[in-house]
C-alpha cells in the first residue's frame, strides 16, 4: 500500500427538499385545505478517524465527496425523506486544513472523533405551515436550503512517541529494523527511505511508537533533496533522537546541518527534548569515537551517547534514553507472565 500524506478533497452537503403546495381535495369531503408536506433535509459531510489507516492513499481515487439531497415534500401533509450523510474516514493523526492549507479547521487526534465539515440545507415549508385564520389557502411553499460546497485539505501527521532525524545514510533505518519488527529499505545509497516509516520498540517492559522519516540535507527547508515536508510527521513526538554518522569526516557540520533546518522549519520541533547519538561506532577506533564524541559535546553543551545499529552495541542504553523522555500515560505496559494467565476459566 502506498503511502500519501496530503489530499486535497472537494466535500459537498445536500440541498433540502423544496416544500410542496398543495390542496386536499376529496370526494364527499366538505372541508379540504392545505395539506403540502415539508421539504427533507439535506445530508451532513462529517470526517471520523477510525483505526486501521495509517496514509491518505484512498482520497488518491476519489477526491468528491457529495452527500445526498433531501426530497421534496408532497401532498397529504408527507414529509420528504431526508438525504443521507456522508463520512470521510481518515487515519489517527489527521489534520483538517481549509482552501488556503493554512487556516486548521480540525485535528483529528483521537480514535473515533468525529467532527461536522459541512451541515446540510433544510428544507422548505409546505404550504400547509402558511395556514393562518386570515389565510387559509395560501398557495406557495418554500424552496430547500442550498447545500455547502468547500474544497479542503487533509494533512496526515503520524502519531508516533519518539521520532528518528538524521542526514541521509545516518542509520536511521537499520536502527528502526534493529529494535522494532518494521523492515524499511536499507541501501548504501542516500534517500533509501522515501516515506515515513513506523516501528513499535519495547524496553524494560514498555513499548512505545518510533517514526523513521527520509533523510535531510542542507536546504531542506527550501525544497532541496525531499525537502521538510516530512517534518510534522515528528511534530507529535515527545523526543527526538538525532543519529549522527560517525563515519562522516566532519560530524559537527552534519549537527549543524540537521539543527538549522529544524530551525527554518518554524514551529516547537527545535525546542522538543532530543537524544543525539553518534551512530556506526563499529566501524571506528577507540580515538576516533573519542575525538568524535568529545567535539559534538563541546558543540551541543551536553553528552553525546554513541551506538551502532549493526552490532547492536549501545541500543539499549539509547532506548532507555529515549522512554525517560516520554510521558508515562504515552508508554504502552506490556502484561507480564503473572497478569497474562491469571485468568483461569
Amino acid at each position: 500500500m502506498k503511502f500519501l500524506d496530503l489530499a486535497r478533497v472537494h466535500i459537498r452537503s445536500g440541498s433540502g427538499g423544496n416544500g410542496c403546495a398543495s390542496f386536499r381535495r376529496e370526494k364527499f369531503v366538505e372541508y379540504g385545505g392545505p395539506d403540502g408536506g415539508d421539504g427533507g433535509r439535506g445530508g451532513d459531510v462529517w470526517v471520523e478517524a477510525v483505526d486501521g489507516l495509517n496514509t491518505l492513499i484512498d482520497f488518491r481515487y476519489q477526491q468528491h465527496f457529495f452527500a445526498d439531497n433531501g426530497r421534496p415534500g408532497m401532498g397529504r401533509q408527507k414529509t420528504g425523506v431526508s438525504g443521507d450523510d456522508i463520512v470521510l474516514r481518515v487515519p489517527v493523526g489527521t489534520e483538517i486544513l481549509d482552501e488556503d492549507e493554512e487556516t486548521l479547521i480540525a485535528d483529528m487526534t483521537e480514535l473515533g472523533q468525529r467532527v461536522l465539515l459541512a451541515r446540510g440545507g433544510n428544507g422548505g415549508w409546505g404550504n400547509l405551515h402558511f395556514k393562518t385564520a386570515t389565510n387559509q389557502a395560501p398557495r406557495h411553499a418554500n424552496p430547500g436550503q442550498d447545500g455547502v460546497e468547500r474544497t479542503i485539505w487533509l494533512r496526515l501527521k503520524l502519531i508516533a512517541d519518539a521520532g528518528l532525524l538524521g542526514m541521509p545514510n545516518a542509520g536511521k533505518s537499520t536502527f528502526l529494523a534493529a529494535t522494532s519488527n518494521a523492515r524499511p529499505k536499507i541501501a548504501d545509497y542516500p534517500f533509501t527511505t522515501l516515506h515515513p516509516n513506523l516501528g513499535v520498540v519495547g524496553i524494560d517492559g514498555v513499548e512505545f511508537v518510533i517514526a523513521d522519516i527520509p533523510g535531510l540535507i542542507e536546504g531542506a527547508h527550501e525544497g532541496r533533496g525531499i525537502g521538510d515536508r516530512f517534518l510534522g510527521h515528528v511534530e507529535r513526538c515527545a523526543v527526538l533522537l538525532h543519529l549522527i554518522d560517525g563515519t562522516s569526516e566532519d560530524v559537527v557540520a552534519d549537527y549543524r546541518t540537521i539543527i538549522n533546518e529544524l530551525e527554518a522549519y518554524g514551529g516547537h520541533l527545535a525546542d522538543k527534548p532530543r537524544v543525539t547519538a553518534l551512530n556506526k561506532v563499529d566501524a571506528l577506533d577507540d580515538d576516533e569515537r573519542a575525538e568524535k564524541i568529545a567535539a559534538l559535546e563541546a558543540e551541543i553543551g551536553r553528552p553525546v551517547m554513541a551506538m551502532s545499529g549493526v552490532s547492536r552495541e549501545g541500543i539499549a542504553e539509547v532506548l532507555r534514553a529515549l522512554r525517560a523522555e516520554i510521558d508515562e500515560d504515552r508508554l504502552r505496559h506490556k502484561a507480564t507472565d503473572g497478569e497474562a494467565g491469571s485468568w483461569r476459566p
